[in-house]
């Protein structure tokens, strides 16, 4: 994206505020967080003003509610996190279209997920608005990258150069196109969400390919797949029709 990727947080704490902006400060540094604001009206008038592409929401908001502001936006051309300590609000959320759920304290491995699905989503409606301008057909632009929590810190990785991912109880490895092997304090299901419109595919409860550095599929219950760097990994059987209708076959 040519601007930086615009934030704004609407909460009536200032210290929950605050926890935000460190967090995307930390995982996220080339994000801007625009404006922010305790009441609604005031996030009304920053929210049309500044235009971001994200809003962190707060639900209970000095006697109103997140909701208000949503309801007095003529138009909400940006991505919802509601961040609450009410889990109960959570049906009501998705009704408006949010795109994540944090339940207070937030977890920022929880946080760094919904915020890398805003930036990718936001990068794919950018493409397809410069395609339909050029003439070109639309294609889905697959996320050139994502973000990986590692102890040492949020690693940026080519999607192109995993070739797999592997379940290593709460923690998973990423093995890489170079022979690297990166270990990640997401979970297998919070890559595969992740990854699922990225050409990936769950071939077993432990493992999560990237199709693009399949080699050779061997038939059998499930059958085995052989990656690019050699590693042989089991089709679970109930995954193999979805597997091979991948490929029309």
């Amino acid at each position: 994206m040519n601007r930086p990727f615009r934030v704004f947080i609407a909460d009536d704490e200032y210290q929950s505020r605050l926890v935000i902006i460190k967090m995307l400060e930390r995982y996220f540094p080339d994000i801007e967080v625009t404006g922010q604001a305790g009441s609604v009206d005031e996030a009304v008038a920053g929210i049309t003003s500044l235009q971001p592409q994200l809003l962190f929401l707060d639900v209970r908001m000095n006697g109103e509610t997140g909701f208000d502001i949503l309801d007095r936006l003529p138009h909400t051309n940006f991505y919802v996190i509601f961040t609450t300590a009410y889990q109960e609000y959570a049906v009501k959320a998705f009704r408006y279209s949010a795109l994540d759920y944090l339940v207070k304290p937030i977890d920022p491995k929880e946080l760094q997920m919904a915020v890398q699905k805003a930036v990718n989503r936001c990068q794919e409606t950018q493409v397809s608005a410069e395609q339909h301008a050029t003439g070109q057909p639309t294609t889905r632009k697959f996320t050139d990258k994502i973000g990986v929590p590692t102890p040492e810190g949020l690693l940026f990785l080519a999607v192109q150069d995993i070739i797999y991912c592997q379940a290593q109880s709460n923690y998973t490895e990423l093995f890489l196109v170079d022979g690297q092997k990166i270990t990640s304090s997401y979970t297998l299901k919070s890559f595969e969400d992740l990854l699922s419109d990225q050409h990936f595919f769950r071939t077993h409860k432990s493992f999560l390919i990237n199709l693009r550095h399949i080699d050779v599929y061997r038939k059998g219950d499930g059958g085995v797949v052989v990656m690019s760097n050699g590693r042989e990994i089991e089709v679970a059987r109930r995954n193999k029709t979805g597997f091979l209708n991948l490929f029309k076959v």
